[in-house]
């Protein structure tokens, strides 16, 4: 699979990774270890060296899980996690309610951070992360106190490498005026291309590669999801209005229009084609989430399939109709 470097780092990653939230479980109807820690060695035998995790995911799960699936492979692999979204400190913005009584708060200060990158290297069982990034941005601590700290745990050897994750463009700049930056982790398909308008321009021009979280838009773009599906329990799509009866019926008729035939001349599914636009992009690593094997196989090939001129176009067409321009 082709690999790219992690901005101006020496860190080659596969340009697809695997995403960890919905191993979490949270939001998405719980957690199955022993199906989750299949589905990441799946992904490593296909060729994937990139994992992409959170405490937040889980409060912990998530990271405790990769840890028990890449015992004895981890100078193979390149792990990245995060920090800033803190259940046990009560300090910074408060954010939602993970669940009733624990509250979960955006905090990027320095002490803060030193504590959480403890946690995920006990969590991970490493000495290292490859990559920590700032999970969201906390507006009552200054950037500069946050890049600092990352510099600091990147000198000591704990991390090798920074980036931060939904940020706005004045954000991202800042801390890249006082550090190195080598990534950005924002959410990105052929349904939100928002970032295109300014983010991803200035990371292209100042070599900051793209992950692109939510590249299926949790399964929409799949071409899989019946109009007729029941979202149960904390299921985040429950009341997102992009999954509701009419809208899925009108996405799936347009995917079968212009990316079923792209699919079906490389002999790939419809949701490898969606992934395979973001992996076309220069510098921009798209990260699938799998919760079992089934999902890693349904999802691999993406990183396999290179897209011609026309079949780009074909993407841009069912992009231009679902906006309705």
């Amino acid at each position: 699979m082709k690999k790219v470097k992690l901005g101006k780092s020496e860190i080659e990653v596969s340009i697809i990774g695997l995403g960890t939230w919905a191993m979490g479980g949270r939001w998405w109807g719980g957690t199955d270890e022993s199906a989750s820690i299949r589905a990441i060695h799946a992904s490593i035998d296909a060729g994937v060296n990139f994992i992409d995790t959170a405490p937040a995911y889980g409060l912990g799960l998530s990271e405790q899980l990769i840890a028990k699936a890449i015992k004895g492979k981890r100078d193979k692999l390149v792990i990245a996690t995060k920090c800033g979204l803190r259940w046990n400190l009560e300090k910074g913005t408060f954010f939602f309610d993970y669940e009733p009584g624990v509250p979960i708060y955006r905090y990027l200060g320095s002490k803060s951070i030193e504590q959480e990158i403890e946690n995920s290297l006990r969590n991970l069982n490493t000495d290292y992360i490859d990559l920590y990034q700032s999970h969201w941005q906390d507006p009552t601590t200054p950037i500069s106190e946050t890049m600092e700290t990352f510099m600091k745990l990147k000198e000591k050897g704990k991390i090798r490498a920074i980036g931060v994750s939904n940020a706005s463009l004045p954000e991202i700049i800042e801390y890249a005026k006082c550090g190195i930056l080598d990534t950005d982790q924002e959410k990105y398909s052929i349904l939100d291309k928002e970032v295109e308008n300014s983010i991803l321009p200035w990371c292209e021009k100042n070599t900051v590669t793209m992950l692109a979280y939510s590249p299926l838009s949790k399964g929409l773009l799949t071409g899989n999801l019946s109009p007729d599906r029941k979202f149960k329990g904390d299921d985040s799509r429950i009341s997102d209005p992009r999954f509701s009866f009419e809208n899925i019926k009108r996405t799936n008729i347009l995917l079968d229009k212009y990316l079923k035939p792209v699919a079906q001349k490389h002999g790939a599914s419809i949701g490898n084609i969606a992934v395979a636009w973001l992996a076309a992009r220069k510098s921009v690593v798209a990260l699938y989430g799998a919760r079992d094997e089934k999902q890693v196989e349904e999802n691999i090939a993406a990183g396999n399939t290179s897209l011609d001129k026309n079949d780009m176009e074909q993407v841009d067409l069912f992009i231009k109709e679902c906006s309705g321009n």
